[in-house]
Formats: structure tokens, sequence, C-alpha cells
């Protein structure tokens, strides 16, 4: 490993893109102890984006291209639109850096499962279900035989609008076919789950539908597998008054857990009444405790460590559903 000098340092990360994720990574930074990790620059194309962070991070170098970020960082997290990902995550691991992409990892199948071929372990993505308190509690609550033997997952999501609300300032990218849509940026986090709380993906058939020219997905409905468990899969824009509403069902043959609204887990009761973990959390709350554990397996990543986040070989298995569902 290149990096081997900062063994015991604290981890310089690197940002590319200057959006809402890349805003709330660095915010997570400069929340978590700086013998940890460190913010040691950002750049976005943009110069209003990159005004915009001076004004709100003024302690953080604002640096003058994507391969003044690589040289700075020991890891570089990679939040640009998806096109560019790998790009940028090449050029990072050819520089000796780790990467820590945002998902998608890409939107072209083939390119992804070369990158995933030569990039090793040297990479990790932003899932980050990986180190979610409610996907802890929904693990515990299945290790203790609670639903018995898991049967069948459902997935189910649904939004008033695409992009969502607080996405609007992204909806060049967001709600365009080749980058964007809800299956993408909301599904994939699920399918993650279920490949992570279950077994490897595979088996899909479904279909998208884009009944407006130019913009991306309105409606999707797939089946698939997780592991040997069958999965449904269901999701629409405009099917809600809610801005994002989700649910992740697994049966089993003695009871059932689910996840609601990304950070809630429960169980369902003899009744057949549904109870929240007694320590749930909105995610608004629930957000910073995972983003918390994301960089401590950032920092592990970058130290060439054994870590829990997101593998490439985990992102390209959801890419591959995901863009068949797309495309199907």
């Amino acid at each position: 490993m290149k990096n081997g000098g900062m063994k015991n340092d604290s981890v310089a990360i690197g940002i590319i893109g200057a959006g809402i994720m890349g805003e709330r990574l660095l915010n997570a930074i400069l929340q978590q102890d700086p013998a940890l990790v460190r913010a040691c620059g950002l750049w976005d194309p943009a110069p209003e984006a990159m005004r915009r962070m001076a004004k709100a991070f003024p302690q953080v170098a604002r640096l003058v291209d994507a391969a003044s970020v690589i040289a700075a960082s020991d890891c570089t997290y990679i939040a640009s639109p998806p096109a560019a990902h790998l790009e940028h995550a090449r050029a990072a691991l050819a520089a000796g850096k780790s990467v820590f992409c945002e998902k998608p990892l890409a939107v072209d199948v083939a390119d992804a499962r070369a990158f995933v071929a030569e990039a090793g372990n040297r990479g990790a993505v932003n899932f980050p279900f990986a180190s979610s308190p409610a996907v802890a509690t929904l693990r515990s609550w299945i290790e203790a035989g609670e639903i018995g033997t898991p049967q069948r997952i459902a997935i189910e999501v649904g939004f008033a609008r695409w992009p969502r609300a607080w996405q609007v300032d992204a909806a060049g990218w967001l709600d365009r076919p080749m980058q964007g849509g809800f299956t993408r940026e909301v599904v994939s986090h699920f399918l993650f789950l279920s490949r992570r709380l279950v077994g490897p993906l595979h088996g899909l058939k479904g279909q998208a539908s884009f009944p407006e020219a130019g913009k991306s997905e309105r409606r999707i409905a797939a089946t698939l597998r997780a592991g040997n468990l069958p999965v449904t899969l269901a999701g629409a824009v405009g099917a809600t008054a809610k801005d994002d509403h989700n649910i992740w069902t697994l049966e089993g043959d003695r009871g059932a857990v689910r996840l609601c609204d990304w950070s809630v887990a429960e169980r369902r009761m003899a009744d057949g009444t549904w109870q929240p973990a007694p320590d749930a959390l909105p995610q608004e709350q629930a957000r910073p405790l995972a983003l918390r554990r994301q960089l401590e397996g950032v920092a592990r990543l970058a130290r060439g460590e054994p870590h829990h986040l997101a593998t490439l070989a985990d992102a390209l298995d959801v890419q591959e559903i995901v863009e068949g569902l797309l495309a199907g």
C-alpha cells in the first residue's frame, strides 16, 4: 500500500463534488475526531458550488481541480454525478490513493465490471445501511430467531414527486434517464440491504416505465432473488403524499421484521401490529450516527485494514440489477 506511512496518522479525505452528498460527508468529517479523519480539501467544477462551500466551510481548502484533491488525500471521496465516478476513481487509484465513491458506482455496467476487476480491495461505496443502527437491530432480531426461517423480501418505495424537494438543484441530472431516477438513487440502497442481510442478487425480471420524454422513470415493478429468497420490488412517483416513503420487509415462517422510512426498525407482534425498536430514531437523527460509523470504515479502508463498508463487488451486484431493470 503506497499510503503505508499514515498507518496511525489521521486519514486525509479529499472531496470531489460539492452537492448535497459532498456537503453531508464534509459535515460528518468535521464532527469526527480529527485524530481519525480530516478534510484536506474539496473541488467542484461549478463556481457557485465552490462559493457556497467557501461561505459554509471557510476552514476547508478549496482546490483548483480533481487532481489537486487526489494529490492531497489519502482517500478520495467521489460525490460527483454518476457518469464521472469512474474517471475520478481510476485517477485516484493510479495515484496510489484509496477511493470512497458515492453510489451508484457507475451507470455503464461494462465499465464498472472492468473497474472492479482492476481496483481490487482499494475502494468502497457509500451505502450507509452498512453502518445503520436500525439495520444492526434488524440483524440482531434475525440472528436471535425472531422471524424463524426467512422466506421472502418485499421492497416498496414511493415519492410525491421526483426529484425530492431537497434535490431540485440537481434535477439537471437526477431527473434524466442517463444518470438519474429513483431506482439508482433510492432503490439501490434497499437492494444493497437485501444483499448484505440475505445474499447475492440475481434472477431479475421486471420493467420500468418512462412516460415523460427525456425524464427518468416514474414506476418500476420487478421480481428477483437475494440468495435463495424471492424479492418483490415496487416503486412509483406520485403514489404517495409523502416526499419520500419506503419499507423493506423480511418475512419468515414465524414472524417478520421491516425497516421503515430509512431508519425505523420494526417487528411484527403476535397480534399482527408492528412495534418499533425502543431506540428507533427518525432519519434526521439516525443519519449522523451512520455517517460517523461510515467514516470509521473509511479510515480502515485507507489504512488497508478490514472494514464493514459496501465493497466494490457489492456495489457492482446492485448496479447490475438496477441497470438491468432500467433497460428492461
